[in-house]
């Protein structure tokens, strides 16, 4: 039998290919259908080795679920973006591969990515999900979040809605 370890820690550089491996696969496997195709693979292009070994380098908030060596999902979190909302911290991204879904690291994630935001002194806690994407939604409402502020994306000129969930 082989136990794994489960680890939730700040990203370092060696993980950079490891998070574009994984934004790559979260990215199509929530977004594919929602987001226009063509945009859709742009976006995850973009978002390659370098990109991430650059926002590591740059000390951006980046925690990754190590599980037995391998990155299974990441968050990027900081100061809140929404200046209209009270909340002071934000969880900007929350990701896990496909394979590593509805077995509670999301959660595991998401509560540490809180802690590390309230230990930074920031208050309050914003998270925004596309309207169409159903199990975020249903993942942050069954976080105790409520979905309090709507704004919109444009993909092609296609706008989609995004919902605005607050924690106190």
């Amino acid at each position: 039998m082989k136990t794994l370890t489960i680890d939730i820690r700040r990203a370092e550089l060696r993980d950079a290919e490891a998070i574009a491996e994984a934004h790559e696969a979260a990215w199509l496997g929530t977004y594919s259908g929602i987001i226009p195709h063509r945009t859709l693979l742009s976006m995850v292009n973009r978002r390659g080795h370098d990109w991430w070994a650059n926002a590591i380098r740059n000390a951006t908030s980046i925690l990754v679920v190590d599980v037995g060596g391998e990155i299974a999902g990441y968050a990027t979190l900081g100061r809140s973006r929404a200046r209209q909302l009270q909340q002071e911290g934000e969880i900007y991204e929350l990701y896990l591969r496909p394979e590593y879904q509805g077995v509670g690291l999301g959660t595991r994630l998401f509560k540490e990515a809180r802690r590390r935001l309230k230990q930074h002194g920031l208050k309050g806690l914003v998270v925004w999900a596309l309207e169409d994407n159903a199990n975020a939604l249903s993942f942050y409402s069954g976080s105790g979040g409520r979905d309090i502020a709507e704004g919109v994306e444009i993909f092609e000129q296609k706008a989609l809605k995004k919902i605005g969930f607050v924690w106190e």
